[in-house]
């Protein structure tokens, strides 16, 4: 009995494989893929990402900060771009601008935790962040949504835990004194954590809310005596001190 014909099927890639992939497993892998396609050449951007089983911005974004790709023109043209310069404005237009949509939240941690690895996609990272977190903080205050929210959150402690932000990131979020969204982070203590800029230095400044010192003293960051040469000096605002008068009560029983 002649045996059933097998249909060749797409291959399916995640997004870290992707990411991470040396520049012959991503050879290798994209030849792949051309071949379960039928045509090497004549596929768009978007029908090789479908062949990869990965969405366009995902694909975009998992090959664009992979810094391997740099030296694979060919593996550039097979997905379907002119160049790689092409491939990094579409790179750079997606994960500015997109919220959660078309790159999952895992995405976007993946990219964050793969990058610190190469300085050159660091900076390139770095400069994308700030219209990022730009778009994302709109639309959490045009829309209150829960969801966006809480994944905003994983992503800003990722950005911090995993050597994404650098000191002048830190100084930059710092500088808006009254920023609701710092205090919805408790971004202030991720400064700290993340050993940014010493926490003696941020606890003395006066751009930092009596709420966000009260948070740095409770998590025990602040020791007694910077309590009290914080209060020995008498410009302290007096919603400053009523908040430092209280925790060095605390901090005294």
């Amino acid at each position: 009995m002649a045996q059933p014909k097998l249909l060749r099927v797409p291959t399916m890639a995640k997004f870290e494989e992707i990411l991470r992939s040396s520049g012959e497993s991503l050879l290798k892998l994209l030849y792949k893929t051309s071949s379960g396609a039928g045509n090497k050449s004549a596929a768009s951007p978007r029908e090789y990402a479908r062949n990869l089983g990965l969405t366009y911005a995902q694909m975009v974004c998992a090959l664009g900060f992979n810094s391997n790709i740099q030296d694979l023109p060919d593996v550039v043209e097979i997905v379907g771009f002119d160049s790689y310069d092409e491939l990094a404005r579409e790179r750079n237009e997606f994960f500015a601008n997109d919220i959660y949509d078309r790159l999952g939240i895992k995405d976007v941690l993946a990219a964050y935790l793969h990058v610190p690895n190469d300085m050159q996609m660091l900076e390139v990272m770095q400069y994308l962040l700030i219209n990022r977190l730009h778009h994302i903080e709109n639309r959490i205050e045009a829309t209150v949504n829960s969801i966006v929210i809480e994944r905003y959150k994983k992503e800003m402690r990722a950005i911090y835990n995993d050597g994404v932000a650098q000191i002048e990131f830190a100084e930059g979020r710092l500088s808006k004194t009254h920023s609701g969204f710092r205090a919805l982070l408790n971004e202030v203590v991720m400064i700290v954590e993340a050993r940014l800029i010493p926490v003696g230095d941020i606890f003395f400044r006066d751009t930092i809310l009596p709420e966000e010192k009260r948070r740095l003293i409770i998590r025990g960051f602040i020791p007694k005596e910077l309590v009290e040469k914080r209060l020995a000096d008498g410009t302290v605002s007096p919603q400053e001190r009523k908040v430092l008068e209280e925790q060095l009560q605390l901090l005294d029983s």
